[in-house]
């Protein structure tokens, strides 16, 4: 099972948010070229997994009109905080993808940096199913995970190009899947793969 609610809300309630490893203080490059091939300013866009809420308010000042869900309280809280800072407007919600109250065909596009390689396999079809039902037809999900090429083998899931594949192809079509890297606060940032997924 994924970690429970309790573990993530611990985290973000005592943690500084800047020395998590997954921390960066800007929407990452790769995800805000992907956005901008394929969703125009103006689209209703989730970040899944919001977490400090930078990718967020990245979005927000392109243009796009951004909800952002976090399964931690304190996350979207303090989110919140720095979305105010930043003079910019995101509905934030607390919400858990695999029992996700958000509303059916909410957005035209999800990105997710970093949830969905937090899942163990028996939770990965549960995910597949509620992010395809909370987009709009022909929606796209942006999704950027561990690549089994990273030799650390601690922390998330690893995927290969054709594990991804396998593990979305029956509701959406792939459009791409490409090596990249998971910036943040390590010294040596993770490899990793971004992905562009489009609702069948």
């Amino acid at each position: 099972m994924p970690a429970p609610t309790s573990w993530w809300e611990d985290l973000y309630r005592t943690r500084d948010v800047s020395d998590l490893p997954w921390y960066t203080p800007a929407l990452d490059v790769d995800l805000g070229a992907a956005l901008a091939t394929h969703a125009k300013p103006g689209s209703r866009i989730l970040d899944l997994g919001t977490g400090p809420g930078t990718q967020a308010i990245g979005l927000a000042k392109r243009g796009y009109d951004v909800v952002a869900t976090d399964i931690a309280p304190s996350a979207v809280r303090n989110a919140a905080h720095a979305a105010r800072r930043e003079g910019v407007r995101i509905d934030f919600r607390v919400d858990n993808i695999l029992d996700s109250h958000l509303e059916d065909a909410l957005v035209d596009a999800i990105v997710d940096r970093g949830v969905f390689h937090a899942m163990p396999p028996e939770s990965r079809p549960r995910y597949v199913a509620r992010v395809a039902r909370i987009l709009r037809p022909r929606g796209y999900l942006f999704l950027k995970a561990f690549s089994d090429q990273e030799p650390r083998q601690d922390g998330p899931y690893h995927f290969s190009p054709e594990e991804l594949r396998s593990c979305f192809q029956e509701s959406f079509e792939v459009l791409s899947i490409q090596d990249a890297i998971f910036h943040g606060t390590l010294e040596e940032s993770p490899k990793a793969l971004i992905a562009v997924f489009r609702r069948r």
